[in-house]
């Protein structure tokens, strides 16, 4: 009989250095790139841990995570990076200001900006038995905003993120700030439903972006995942996944309407959300 052979169990995987290691590249605006091989996220699970550590470290500078976002909420944009889902990353509070707003384009390695329908939520979202649906969450929904992203990329080249995904979900999907219009009801955004022709007017709320006075994009609310109620399931089964929840007063970001935009200095961008006050970005 030969002895047994004992494999030597592999040790738990520590998020902090690859977290350093995210902090350490923002800091010297290196490429967005993989992480070193020993350090590396290997799964969903694991980059979200990443994630969780940088977050934790960049609100010493940027203050609390105080709001949730999604990114990849299309399956094209989900092949590209080659992940099978969205994912979800966090907001900070000294990074979210209300519009008009104006920010400087060579604080970023490269600026992206997108333009999303908010929800401030007035319950919290934990778990539960049953997954969120739309409509469980329809009820969580205090108010309804338009709201401006702001992202680094950090010059990822997107003909080569096909293997980056996890880097991506780590790097707390490149958020960098929120610009935020006034925010009104729900109730009183769906007493528009006779106007935008359906019970719930969520769904076809018109999102309209303009760069210099032109028209460059128009998109609707069924494009976030169907439904903006549903995309914010999604962010909030997300959250449960790992363990934590929405909170009551914290603000969701749930897709950009149209393309990510690439600004130039001196751009000036307006986005019109149909009955809300629109909202504008000037790029100095």
């Amino acid at each position: 009989m030969h002895p047994t052979q004992v494999t030597p169990r592999a040790r738990p995987f520590d998020p902090e250095p690859m977290a350093h290691w995210l902090v350490n590249a923002h800091a010297k605006r290196q490429p967005f790139a993989r992480a070193p091989k020993a350090i590396r996220a290997r799964t969903a699970q694991e980059a979200c841990a990443v994630q969780q550590s940088f977050v934790n470290m960049k609100s010493l500078h940027c203050g609390p995570a105080v709001g949730w976002k999604i990114a990849l909420s299309t399956p094209v944009m989900q092949r590209m990076v080659g992940l099978e889902a969205p994912v979800a990353a966090r907001l900070h509070q000294k990074q979210m200001v209300s519009a008009p707003a104006q920010t400087v384009l060579s604080s970023y390695t490269r600026l992206i900006v997108e333009f999303e329908i908010a929800v401030r939520l007035s319950r919290d979202l934990n778990a539960q038995s049953n997954p969120h649906t739309a409509a469980s969450v329809r009820e969580a929904v205090g108010f309804v905003a338009p709201a401006i992203e702001l992202a680094d990329d950090r010059r990822a080249v997107y003909p080569e993120m096909h293997d980056k995904g996890l880097e991506l979900l780590a790097d707390n999907a490149w958020n960098e700030g929120v610009i935020l219009g006034p925010e009104v009801a729900l109730s009183q955004v769906l007493s528009c439903s006779s106007v935008l022709g359906e019970q719930d007017g969520l769904a076809n709320l018109v999102g309209s972006v303009f760069l210099n006075g032109q028209t460059i994009g128009a998109g609707v609310g069924a494009d976030l995942m169907g439904h903006p109620l549903q995309a914010l399931a999604w962010l909030a089964n997300a959250a449960n996944h790992r363990g934590e929840s929405l909170k009551r007063g914290q603000l969701c970001i749930l897709g950009s309407l149209v393309s990510s935009q690439f600004p130039n200095i001196h751009d000036r961008f307006r986005f019109e959300l149909l009955g809300f006050a629109p909202i504008e970005l000037s790029v100095v």
